[in-house]
């Protein structure tokens, strides 16, 4: 069972149980601290990006996790600084092709780095296209519609309500109304 050690500065991501990401990057950063290992292992990041939230019919900033259950790691592949990862609590290995950790792509970590670093949080809506909703709010108050559009940026949806025999399209805000 042959590792091939890489010893130039790569991200790798590192699989661990879900819900333990944030303690287990904290690990490494302190095992990297106590056992003289920064030249080796650099970062250990769990990447986040703010989300809106809707709860009790107030908007609420959030960060949410990217990846469940996976860590980001910069650091040099050498055979101590992979035994101190791979050895962590709650690290269930790293992601690569069959035993060989596999680095993290260039413009894959920059998609990663421009979504955590995103001041404009995203909307967290549970709408699809399709989904029939009641408007509780505004001058619509009371009618269903169908949903015919969503914009997440704005937290807006569209939504096709009938009126008078004919569906007429109305743009309202995602707390304007709930599903059926």
């Amino acid at each position: 069972m042959s590792k091939r050690y890489d010893s130039s500065k790569q991200w790798y991501a590192i699989h661990t149980y879900s819900g333990y990401e944030e303690k287990v990057s904290e690990s490494i950063r302190q095992r990297a601290e106590s056992l003289d290992m920064k030249d080796k292992i650099y970062q250990a990041l769990v990447p986040k990006e703010k989300m809106i939230e809707i709860k009790n019919g107030k908007r609420k900033v959030v960060e949410k996790k990217i990846f469940q259950g996976y860590v980001l790691i910069q650091m040099k592949l050498t055979e101590d600084a992979w035994y101190i990862v791979r050895n962590t609590p709650g690290v269930t290995g790293f992601v690569g092709t069959g035993i060989e950790p596999t680095p993290v792509a260039t413009d894959e970590i920059e998609k990663i780095m421009k979504r955590m670093g995103r001041d404009e949080p995203k909307h967290k809506m549970d709408y699809i296209v399709g989904d029939v909703v009641n408007i509780v709010d505004g001058p619509f108050k009371g009618f269903d519609g169908s949903i015919n559009g969503i914009d997440e940026q704005k937290g807006k949806l569209k939504v096709l309500v009938n009126m008078f025999g004919r569906e007429t399209p109305v743009e309202l805000d995602s707390l304007q109304v709930k599903k059926i």
